[in-house]
């Protein structure tokens, strides 16, 4: 029993497993913080773009 309960504390594949988790909630956290930035920029950009192209279009 004893020898069972030692190989049980020393087994550490969970704990690699964890944090491979960890690391991938990370790196999706950055990812979706990334596409939120940048979707808001891109929704700007277009918006002035098509504000240009609009103003353009009625003068001539």
């Amino acid at each position: 029993m004893s020898k069972q309960f030692m190989r049980f504390i020393n087994d550490e594949s969970g704990a690699t497993a964890i944090e491979y988790g960890l690391i991938a909630a990370l790196i999706g956290t950055a990812i979706i913080a990334g596409a939120t930035t940048l979707g808001g920029n891109l929704s700007s950009s277009f918006s002035s773009i098509a504000g240009t192209v609009k103003s353009a279009t009625k003068t001539k």
